[in-house]
């Protein structure tokens, strides 16, 4: 059985048509790997055509024994199911043998999220006298503001923020480009940031257009992010486990108890699909539970 021939218009199809991720790609490539590996092993000689329904089951009972999560076998069973519609289009099989196979169903843990006033506390711990205090200030509110990924903060351009018009124009997963709004608060510590400290960097070639540096004038790694954020939780009590994500959490959530409309969440935060966007009806129903409790005088 030789993937090897059909693995380059795979990944071809699932950048072009499906419009995924190099990462993504790599792991549904990956997958499929697994997948041939195990055939091979039990169903020596089988080929691409004569792969059934009983040979997946048989690799998806073999996943689930290994102790992969119901996340895992989640992803596995998409880049099949991916493969083999691929196959469909390309009429190397006449049948999807993948049809029939079942998702796991995956429990969808709420995230953690932060108040307002720990936000705030937080923010508090951000020493402005320092340059990179002042490029804190500024990154912490973005990603509160407007909800953004981290990738997409360490990767905003300067080209990208429009002051006058108040919106950033973000590149999200797949290279799906966004327009996003962003407050008042946040574009003023934008344009400190911009005019005081980074036009002060010596920029090294190639991060000319980048909004965010670090001290040696290069992109931040999403990992300066993540620690940054940390040490600033540590410093201010914040027991949570919080990371970059916390802040996009944080800000859809209280979108949602202010009554934001979700598919206006939905569009902010660049989801494609609205499910992916309800979890935050769950924190805000957990939200209306605890207000109830608190101050309903029958409670």
């Amino acid at each position: 059985m030789s993937f090897d021939s059909y693995k380059k218009g795979f990944s071809i199809y699932l950048q072009v048509e499906k419009n995924l991720s190099g990462n993504t790609v790599e792991a549904y490539i990956d997958d499929v790997n697994k997948l041939f590996s195990f055939l091979e092993f039990s169903y020596a000689g089988a080929s691409l055509s004569s792969v059934k329904p009983i040979h997946l089951s048989s690799f998806i009972n073999w996943i689930v024994d290994i102790g992969l999560s119901a996340t895992s076998q989640a992803r596995i069973i998409s880049g099949i199911k991916s493969f083999f519609t691929y196959l469909l289009i390309e009429n190397v099989i006449q049948s999807d043998p993948s049809e029939l196979l079942i998702t796991p169903r995956i429990k969808r843990k709420l995230p953690e999220v932060l108040s307002v006033e720990e936000i705030d506390e937080l923010f508090k711990q951000i020493d402005l006298s320092k340059p990179e205090g002042q490029r804190n200030r500024a990154m912490l509110e973005t990603l509160y503001s407007s909800g953004l990924r981290v990738s997409e903060l360490v990767n905003l351009l300067s080209s990208q923020i429009h002051f006058e018009e108040g919106f950033l124009n973000v590149i999200g997963k797949g290279n799906k480009e966004r327009l996003v709004p962003i407050g008042s608060e946040a574009l003023k510590h934008l344009s400190i940031y911009g005019k005081e400290i980074r036009n002060h960097i010596d920029v090294k070639p190639g991060f000319e257009g980048v909004f965010f540096l670090n001290n040696r004038g290069r992109k931040l790694s999403r990992v300066m992010v993540f620690t940054i954020i940390k040490n600033l939780a540590a410093l201010a009590g914040i027991n949570k486990n919080i990371s970059p994500h916390t802040f996009r959490h944080s800000f859809a959530t209280h979108l949602v108890e202010g009554g934001a409309d979700l598919r206006a969440v939905q569009e902010m935060l660049g989801h494609e699909s609205i499910t992916t966007t309800e979890i935050y009806t769950h924190l805000d129903r957990n939200y209306l539970k605890e207000v109830i409790t608190r101050f309903h005088p029958r409670s």
